[in-house]
């Protein structure tokens, strides 16, 4: 019998109803002869509403405390599931993310995957068993709960598909795949059929928010198909490998938009060798995933400094900075602002030119400011104020002929 992994985020198991619709989706790929492990996030709200009880109690509480309080949603769902599998007549057991196996790091808030341990997993499906596995969540050296971010549900499942050899790895969401833009801001948004590693991944870490970009980047590494579909639909999704052939002859297959993240400044930065690298480094000791750079020309000795970084990590950001900047050896933190960003992807920008031109031509002909600018190989991001994200977006989308 072959082995699929399904992955159901929040607003797939959102209420009793929900729960119940998935149970019979499972129970109809465990019918047909398949081994199941399912992989469930928390209830779409839950996550938030226990954010906002912690906050109530303490403004900044401790990341390993909020670890502990994190996982309970997953654990609900689990259960939940497991007892409406096990109404249908098909066996179930849930696993909390540690009892799974996953084995993390002890950066709490943001662990990362150390190996999984999927013995116990692989009993029980010997058993005959459906295995419901919180995502989300592990265990690190200490027997400390820990968290993998937002979405790490996804990565949950692409990294317990990679330690069981599933055949299939499919991520089940509220969209029907990866579209080429944010359906709810540009309407006439299409999906893609198939989508490579490495474009998924640079529209995940652009503001998309289909998957998780550590979910991406570990199927990329260890080479793990898998595919994004709704799970209100049994239509075919988007499907993510390797290599999509097709790409070669997109020149932009998406445009991606992020309104999380917030601008931060180190103005009278002192120029010197060293400088920058000191505060990049405070950034990482902080656990602080830095963005888009801009270093200005320095006048007179000092130079400013401009990044971004997500918007939960502003401040422990403006904390670290602080800290740092105290001691009197140069620099001053500036104003944080919130902003927004858009990308446009594709491989084609390998093997054409003129991507850039079309991008910042068209944002000007609608009267839209570019703050900040970024590029990698195949990508060109720019920060806007909020108020021009949307616009920007479908602008974009429109520039290069992305909804036909």
């Amino acid at each position: 019998m072959s082995l699929i992994v399904q992955k159901y985020g929040g607003t797939s198991v959102a209420d009793i109803s929900c729960i119940k619709r998935v149970a019979r989706r499972v129970k109809k790929t465990w019918a047909a002869g398949h081994k199941v492990v399912v992989v469930v996030s928390a209830r779409a709200g839950v996550t938030n509403e226990l954010i906002e009880r912690a906050k109530a109690i303490r403004k900044n509480p401790s990341d390993r405390e909020m670890d502990v309080l994190m996982t309970c949603g997953e654990q609900e769902t689990i259960a939940l599931l497991a007892m409406a599998l096990d109404s249908l007549g098909v066996p179930a057991v849930s696993r909390t993310g540690w009892q799974a196996g996953f084995i993390t790091d002890g950066l709490h808030s943001k662990a990362r995957i150390r190996e999984v341990k999927a013995n116990a997993v692989r009993k029980q499906l010997r058993a005959g068993n459906v295995v419901v596995v919180a995502g989300f969540q592990g265990v690190n050296d200490s027997g400390d709960l820990t968290t993998f971010g937002r979405g790490g549900s996804d990565l949950s499942a692409i990294a317990i598909a990679g330690a069981l050899k599933a055949k299939s790895c499919q991520i089940f969401t509220d969209v029907a795949g990866v579209f080429t833009a944010d359906p709810r801001i540009v309407p006439n948004a299409c999906k893609i059929p198939a989508i490579s590693y490495e474009e998924l991944l640079e529209l995940a870490s652009s503001g998309s928010k289909v998957m998780q970009t550590r979910a991406v980047e570990f199927a990329q590494k260890h080479n793990i198909p898998f595919e994004v579909r709704s799970s209100f639909s049994t239509k075919p999704g988007t499907q993510v490998k390797k290599k999509v052939k097709s790409l070669e002859d997109t020149l932009v297959s998406g445009v991606a938009i992020d309104k999380n993240q917030v601008r931060v400044s180190v103005t009278e930065l002192p120029d010197r060798p060293g400088a920058a690298a000191a505060v990049f480094k405070v950034m990482a000791e902080s656990g602080v995933v830095v963005d888009m750079i801009v270093q200005n020309v320095a006048r007179n000795g000092k130079a400013n400094l401009t990044f971004t970084v997500p918007t939960e990590d502003a401040f422990r950001a403006e904390k670290a900075l602080k800290e740092h900047l105290s001691d009197g050896s140069g620099g001053k933190l500036g104003r944080s602002t919130n902003i927004v960003k858009v990308s446009v992807v594709g491989v084609g920008m390998r093997s054409h030119s003129g991507v850039a031109s079309t991008f910042f031509e068209a944002l000007a002909n609608a009267g839209i400011n570019m703050l900040m600018i970024s590029t990698s190989e195949i990508k060109i991001s720019v920060a806007v104020s909020p108020e021009f994200g949307d616009e920007a977006t479908r602008v974009a989308h429109r520039a290069f002929g992305l909804g036909k």
